[in-house]
Formats: structure tokens, C-alpha cells, sequence
């Protein structure tokens, strides 16, 4: 007998869930409205014979996770456009890059191959020949756009999202003056006045999520990471003052999370889905380093005070301390208990507050006070008391006096650092919370998650200052599928 129970998603998602479940929807959203109009999915009947390439399935994702990057309406380098068919077919200022029909005369195959300067993708690897003979035989069958027309409305770059109901938040952050409060969207990242008293600029990106935020300590440089779920990882770097895009760079097969910036600006790291930390440079937009020494996806990092180190956590359970210049793993600073979803380092000091699975935020010296030996605990301060679900966000306010700690409990509670006495309790929320800030003030805290509604509160009072929506929705019922 078939089973007719409903499926149903939790109410309360971690980054675990978001992760997974991600995936999945994303492929029903994509998939499931062609069938209700009759269409026939680009992959359907393939196994039988030889099937044509796919533009949809077969090259825009390697267009997607290689070049993307570079070529997207915010920056468009070379006048190339890669973010949709029209663009690819359309060329740039070296002419059309696609001649369907003939492979040996279309200028991307001579990029790809490096016969044609410089090699694509421009500073990163060269793709394997199997990649490059898909496009081959993709122009030879004629170069064929076979993208769906529910995903063309759906996956149109430039265009701002239109939204119905309100989008999960899974980040914010405020820059260092505490006159901007940015807010994840879905393929954008919104910039808010810090009271929440109206919008600054909407800045549209090609990943589907954005994971998490963070401003430059000079609050010139807004750096963002995330991707689109099985596909790819981007991290963003955007001019503050322009509204203008930096850099992008895809890398990995799979969302970004964690970023952080060294305490001089000057690099910036972040976690990803193939158990490694990625150290950028800043100025260059440019992969420094890639360290691989978690055997779990990496959900946050931090740096030390002089910037030497970082210390990053994931699924494996472990806080990791590592030397970023060398690339050299120190040790784990923590005794192994459930995985772990957050991180954040106490201002002025190598000290870190971590969260996870098993509901109880921790803090931990970053160095042994004494020489390691089996069992030692002597690196961790404190246990802060259980809370009721997965911690999934921390935060120090910025004198480093309270803690701030969120999850699956529909609740927020900030702690006395040093002592460990909770202090304050702030209420409201329906559904998980994914994301806490402190303003530079230290006298309100920002929070947003499930509901898709950023909450500032003056923490001290508990009372809501502010409580908004980061972006105006339609009123007529439809999904971000259908008009």
C-alpha cells in the first residue's frame, strides 16, 4: 500500500536543511510546472542513443560555475554576457563568440582551448577536454537554446526579483558607521537604513542564495557569499559608496558560507560544501589559498587579532585553528561534540563563541593556555545554558560584554559574557532565527530568519524598535515561477 501522508518540511531549518532542502525544491519549482502545461523536460528520453547536448543542462551549468563571474550584468567583461543564451549567441567586443554549425570557427572554443589569449576562464583552471568537446558538439548540432520558458522568466539575470511572500533571511550586517543594515535577498543583496526607515539600493547577483555578509573594517567593501545549490559558490565584493560590483568569483560546486574579513581589510575567508577554507586577497578579487583540513562543509570562519590565524567550524564537529599564511593546521580547539553551524570572535580578543547542533553556545580561548594533553579542556571558558533547538547564529556586541545567540528556538537571548547570566529574552519571531548583528553602538541587535522580517530590537529594554519587511510584495498570489 502507498503511503498518501503529506510531505512535510520543518518548520524550524538550520543551514543543514536549508542546504539540502534547497536542492530539491529548486529542481521541483524548476521541473514541475512543465508538467503541469505538457511540456517534456529538457532531459526527458535521454538514454536511448546518442542525445544532442544540452544548452540548459549540459552547458549553462559549466557557463554558470566558470564563467559567470566575469560576464554578468554587473560587470560584463569583454562586453560578453554569459548569464543567458541571447547574451552567449549575441558576443561581445571581439565579435560573436558562437558560430552554430562551426565549432572550428567559433572564437569560445579557441578561449577554452588556450589557442586564443587569454585562456578561459581568465586566471583560473583550464577546463577539462571533456568539458570543451560538449561545447564542440554542442555549435556542431546548431547551438540549439533549449532552456524551459518557466525557467527563462524564473533565471532572468538583471531583473530584479519579484516577491509574493516574504524571503527567508539567512544574513545580515552592518557597516561600520551604523548607517546601512544589509539584508540577504534572493539573487539580490538589499542595503537598508540601519533604523530599518527605508531602502537604499537593491544590488541583483547571480547566485540564488546569499549566505552571509560582511563589511570591510573601513566599511568600504561589502563582501557576500553563497550559490546556487548544487551548482555553484560565489562570493561577491561590492563598492559601498557605487552600489557597483567589485568582483564575483563561482568556484566549487556547491554554496559558499562564513565570510570574514582580517582585521586589516586586506583578506577575506570563508567556508564551502568541499570541506575546505578559501583565503581571497581583497584588492585583487583573487584566491590566495584553499586549506582542506575538515572533513565536513565548512559553515563559518573568523580570523585572530594580528590576522596570522583562522579559526573555522563546520559538520565535522571540530573548531579549527589554522595558520593562513602557511596553510598549516594548528589543532582542534574544542573537545568534539555535535556539528557545529556558527562562529564569531570576541572584539579585541583571540577569544571565539561557537554554536550547533547540540543547542549549548560555547566559548573557547583560541591558544592552549598549557601543552595539549588527552581529554584537556583548558581551552574552553565557558558553557553558556542549553537552548531549546540548534544554535544556528551567534553574535558579540562590539565591547565584547554580551553575547547574542539564536537558532530553532523562536527566541533570542543575550548573555553576560563573563559571567554567563542571560540578561535579556527577545520575543516575536515565527519560525527559526537565522542571522543577529549588533549596530556599532551596541544598543540595538538585528534578526531576521524563517518569517523573512528583520526585527531591531533595544536589546536592554527588550522592547522592538522596528520590525519590517526588506522589500515591497505583490499583492497578488503567485509563485516566483508564474506571473
Amino acid at each position: 500500500m502507498t503511503s498518501k501522508r503529506p510531505i512535510r518540511l520543518p518548520r524550524l531549518l538550520t543551514p543543514c536543511h536549508l542546504a539540502v532542502y534547497s536542492v530539491a525544491i529548486y529542481s521541483l519549482l524548476l521541473y514541475l510546472p512543465l508538467v503541469v502545461r505538457g511540456q517534456t523536460p529538457p532531459d526527458a528520453g535521454k538514454g536511448k542513443g546518442a542525445a544532442p547536448v544540452s544548452y540548459f543542462k549540459d552547458i549553462r551549468p559549466i557557463l554558470q560555475r566558470n564563467c559567470q563571474g566575469c560576464h554578468q550584468p554587473a560587470t560584463k567583461s569583454g562586453d560578453l554576457l554569459l548569464t543567458t543564451y541571447e547574451g552567449f549567441l549575441a558576443g561581445g567586443n571581439k565579435g560573436k563568440v558562437v558560430v552554430p554549425g562551426q565549432s572550428d570557427k567559433s572564437l569560445v572554443i579557441a578561449y577554452l582551448t588556450g589557442e586564443a589569449k587569454p585562456q578561459m576562464p581568465m586566471g583560473g583552471t583550464p577546463l577539462p577536454a571533456e568539458q570543451v568537446d560538449l561545447f564542440r558538439k554542442w555549435i556542431l548540432e546548431g547551438a540549439k537554446d533549449d532552456t524551459p520558458a518557466v525557467a527563462r522568466e524564473a533565471l532572468a539575470p538583471g531583473k530584479l526579483p519579484v516577491y509574493h511572500q516574504p524571503p527567508v533571511i539567512t544574513a545580515l550586517a552592518y557597516s561600520p558607521d551604523g548607517k546601512i543594515l544589509a539584508v540577504s535577498g534572493y539573487r539580490e543583496i538589499v542595503l537598508h537604513k540601519s533604523d530599518g526607515s527605508g531602502l537604499i539600493e537593491r544590488l541583483p547577483c547571480i547566485s540564488d542564495k546569499i549566505t552571509s555578509l560582511a563589511f570591510s573594517p573601513d566599511g568600504s567593501t561589502l563582501a557576500a557569499v553563497g550559490g546556487t545549490p548544487a551548482t555553484f559558490g560565489e562570493v561577491q565584493l561590492w563598492d559601498v559608496a557605487a552600489h557597483k560590483l567589485k568582483h564575483s568569483v563561482t568556484l566549487t560546486n556547491d554554496t559558499l558560507f562564513g565570510v570574514s574579513f582580517s582585521p586589516d581589510g586586506k583578506q577575506l575567508a570563508f567556508g564551502a560544501t568541499d570541506n575546505s577554507i578559501y583565503v581571497f586577497d581583497v584588492a585583487a578579487g583573487k584566491q590566495t589559498r584553499k586549506i582542506s583540513d575538515h572533513d565536513g562543509w565548512v559553515f563559518g570562519t573568523v580570523f585572530s587579532q594580528d590576522g596570522s590565524q583562522t579559526v573555522s567550524v563546520g559538520r565535522d564537529r571540530a573548531v579549527k585553528l589554522t595558520n593562513v599564511a602557511e596553510g598549516i593546521f594548528i589543532e582542534n580547539v574544542n573537545q568534539l561534540k555535535g556539528e557545529l553551524m556558527c562562529i564569531a570572535r570576541r572584539p579585541n580578543q583571540d577569544v571565539v563563541l561557537v554554536g550547533g547542533e547540540d543547542g549549548v553556545p560555547s566559548l573557547y580561548m583560541m591558544h592552549r593556555p598549557r601543552a595539549l594533553v588527552i581529554g584537556d579542556t583548558s581551552t574552553l571558558i565557558r558553557d553558556f545554558e542549553k537552548q531549546d533547538g540548534p544554535v544556528v547564529t551567534v553574535a558579540f556586541s562590539p565591547d565584547g560584554h554580551r553575547i547574542a545567540v539564536g537558532g530553532g528556538a523562536e527566541e533570542i537571548h543575550v548573555y553576560n559574557t563573563d559571567t554567563g547570566d542571560r540578561v535579556a529574552s527577545l520575543k516575536g519571531f515565527d519560525g527559526g532565527i537565522y542571522s543577529l548583528a549588533f549596530s556599532p553602538s551596541g544598543e540595538q541587535l538585528a534578526a531576521a530568519g524563517f518569517d523573512g522580517k528583520v526585527r531591531i530590537y533595544e536589546w536592554k529594554s527588550g522592547q522592538l524598535a522596528a520590525a519590517f519587511v526588506p522589500l515591497t510584495l505583490e499583492k497578488q498570489e503567485a509563485s516566483v515561477l508564474h506571473k
